[in-house]
């Protein structure tokens, strides 16, 4: 085994433990739910195999469902963000994706933001879609998807943060 594939089960394991100890027993004024476990789809490595990537995402997502008892909605957006994450990274590296040569974690900037914070969006906006399922709670959707997201968001980059080494 290499290290990349160690890191990402050691990734796999704490972010399911953390969600499910501490961040699935948050809840902010009835709307706010972070859900960081979404930081191992972003942060896995770009060259990596594409159908392991898509089967661990699902067992993340499953793994969640089980969990909570949320009837495979995690699964579902874990699954559907992850197969449409290399257009998420044409769409915000351009032509950086195509070298293959982006690593999220390294420094943040309005790329890798931008990365960040669309693939929130999209995973969140499938939850809130899936869990309420009826177009009239549309703007109930957007608002907890917003809400959500840029609280997320603030989680994931403050753990980026927090877990990046200092290279100087």
């Amino acid at each position: 085994m290499n290290s990349s594939l160690l890191l990402n089960i050691f990734r796999f394991i704490v972010l399911i433990a953390l969600q499910v100890l501490v961040f699935n027993n948050i809840k902010l004024f009835g709307y706010l739910d972070p859900f960081p476990y979404v930081l191992f789809i972003i942060l896995y490595p770009v060259n990596s195999n594409r159908s392991l990537f898509l089967l661990m995402s699902f067992l993340l997502g499953l793994t969640l469902d089980m969990f909570g008892d949320t009837g495979g909605i995690h699964a579902t957006a874990c699954l559907i963000l992850a197969y449409i994450r290399p257009s998420i990274f044409k769409f915000s590296f351009g032509l950086s994706y195509e070298y293959q040569t982006i690593k999220i974690a390294e420094k943040i900037s309005y790329d890798r933001i931008s990365f960040i914070v669309i693939s929130v969006f999209i995973h969140h906006f499938l939850i809130y879609m899936l869990e309420l399922l009826r177009f009239g709670l549309i703007l109930d959707i957007f608002l907890r998807t917003l809400l959500n997201t840029i609280f997320t968001t603030i989680v994931c980059v403050l753990t980026i943060f927090l877990i990046k080494p200092n290279r100087r």
